[in-house]
C-alpha cells in the first residue's frame, strides 16, 4: 500500500517531540504544570501540550493536507473529533499516552500516532521515550519493533491459552454500574489481569506476545487506532463488544483484542457476558 506520508518521517517526529518537549520535563514538572480535565485522574501536563504543538507544527510542513486530530487539540475544540469520520487523510496523535504515569514520575508512557486514509487506519506507531524504540505497522505489512540503529524485529502475538490460564490487560476505570460489577467479577475467571494506565505499553505488551488479551471500554482514536492496527498486524484479532469492526470514528462500543478469533469469542462470552 502506498501511504500518503512516509511513516518513518512520522516516527522520527514522535522521537523529536519526546526528546525536545517530554523527557526534559519528566520528574521536573512544577506547580501549575499539571491540570485535570474531565476528572481528577484525567490529566494534562505542559509536556502533552508542548509536544503536540511541535508535532502539529512539523506536520503542517510535511503533510499540509492532513486533518490533524490530537488529544489536546480535541480538548480545546471538541468538534474536531467529528471531522475524522469524513476525512480522506488524517493523522491522529496522542502526545503523551499515560499522562497519569508521566505526572507521577512513573516511566511508563508513550507517544502514539496513526495515519487514517479513506476511513481506515493504514499505519500506526507507538514510541517509547524511555526505551528509545518504536513498534510500528503498516496495513498488510506486519508489525515490527524498530530500534534506533534500524534493526527491525517482527512481532507476533502469544499462542492461545485456556481461559483460566490467560493473562491480560483490562482497563476497568471506564466501566460503570452493573457492567463494571459484571466484568470485574468475570475477570476472576482468567489467571491474571492488570492495567498499566497506559494503552501504549499495553498494546506493545500484547503485540510482543506477552499477554493473551486487552480490554477497553472508552474509545478515543488517539488511544487505540495505532495499537489496534499493530496488534492485528502481529496476528491478533480485534472487534468491538458486539463483534463489529473497530473503525477510526468509533468512540463507544468497547474494544476487545485476543490472540485469535476463537479466544476472542470465549472472552466475549465469559468476561463481557450479556
Amino acid at each position: 500500500m502506498t501511504l500518503p506520508l512516509d511513516v518513518t518521517k512520522l516516527a522520527d517526529l514522535l522521537r523529536l517531540a519526546a526528546r525536545s518537549e517530554i523527557l526534559p520535563r519528566f520528574r521536573r514538572l512544577g506547580n501549575g504544570d499539571v491540570r485535570s480535565k474531565s476528572e481528577p485522574s484525567d490529566l494534562v501536563t505542559e509536556a502533552d501540550e508542548a509536544a503536540e504543538r511541535l508535532i502539529r507544527r512539523e506536520l503542517e510542513t510535511i503533510a499540509p493536507d492532513a486533518l490533524f486530530v490530537g488529544e489536546e487539540s480535541v480538548a480545546a475544540d471538541p468538534a474536531l473529533l467529528g471531522r475524522l469520520a469524513d476525512a480522506e487523510f488524517a493523522i491522529v496523535v496522542d502526545p503523551v499516552d499515560g499522562t497519569f504515569n508521566f505526572a507521577s514520575g512513573i516511566p511508563a508512557f508513550g507517544v502514539m500516532a496513526s495515519i487514517v486514509w479513506k476511513g481506515e487506519t493504514v499505519a500506526g506507531i507507538i514510541y517509547d521515550p524511555m526505551g528509545d524504540d518504536w513498534v510500528m505497522a503498516e496495513k498488510g505489512g506486519g508489525a515490527f519493533l524498530i530500534r534506533p540503529e534500524g534493526e527491525a524485529i517482527r512481532l507476533s502475538v502469544a499462542q492461545p491459552r485456556p481461559l483460566d490460564a490467560m493473562v491480560g490487560m483490562a482497563s476497568a476505570g471506564y466501566f460503570f454500574g452493573d457492567m463494571r460489577h459484571r466484568i470485574l467479577g468475570n475477570l476472576a475467571k482468567v489467571r491474571f489481569f492488570s492495567s498499566y494506565r497506559c494503552s501504549a505499553h499495553e498494546y506493545r505488551t500484547f503485540a510482543g506476545g506477552h499477554v493473551q488479551f486487552v480490554l477497553y471500554n472508552k474509545l478515543m482514536p488517539w488511544d487505540h487506532l495505532a495499537g489496534t492496527l499493530i496488534a492485528t498486524e502481529a496476528g491478533g484479532y480485534a472487534a468491538r463488544f458486539d463483534g463489529s469492526a473497530y473503525l477510526p470514528h468509533h468512540v463507544d462500543g468497547g474494544l476487545l483484542l485476543a490472540t485469535d478469533k476463537e479466544s476472542w469469542q470465549m472472552l466475549r462470552n465469559e468476561i463481557i457476558g450479556a
